[in-house]
């Protein structure tokens, strides 16, 4: 459940901005921000999802773009062109056009996953706001006992 793009004519810093937008991302929630993303690798990378997502639908029936997650999404250098551009006193300097190559894995939403990680979320908020309300307590019971000594001298 893969699909690969190689020799994209864009350079590697700039697809991975794109590539980091949708990993770990739902297939369809990723087409959906890939769809109004403002840059110009968002296009290629859209497809190469698509492709991907249907490379699935392909290898196991049944499976739908809410069951798939990017799993893996990896964005390499490719080859450079060089070229060269005139400068002053017939000097050259180069210009360096460099390629990338997008590789998307796709792997299954298991429905187990999803409520094991809604639960330790759960008790991660819940831990989160015992912390935080216990203090906040302690440190208002001793502010008034404080203010009753000032009060009474």
């Amino acid at each position: 459940m893969q699909a690969k793009l190689k020799n994209y004519r864009q350079s590697p810093r700039k697809v991975r901005l794109v590539a980091n937008l949708i990993r770990g991302k739902k297939v369809d929630r990723a087409l959906a921000e890939l769809t109004f993303l403002n840059k110009r690798a968002a296009h290629q990378m859209k497809k190469v999802l698509e492709s991907a997502a249907a490379n699935a639908r392909d290898k196991e029936e049944g499976v739908e773009n809410k069951d798939l997650t990017v799993k893996e999404i990896t964005v390499d250098k490719g080859f450079v062109l060089k070229r060269w551009r005139a400068r002053a006193f017939g000097r050259a300097a180069p210009i360096h056009k460099h390629t990338s190559h997008i590789k998307i894995t796709l792997g299954k939403v298991d429905k187990s996953e999803k409520a094991d990680k809604k639960e330790v979320k759960k008790a991660e908020t819940k831990k989160a706001e015992k912390k935080t309300k216990e203090p906040k307590v302690e440190v208002k019971k001793e502010v008034k006992k404080e203010v009753k000594k000032e009060t009474k001298k």
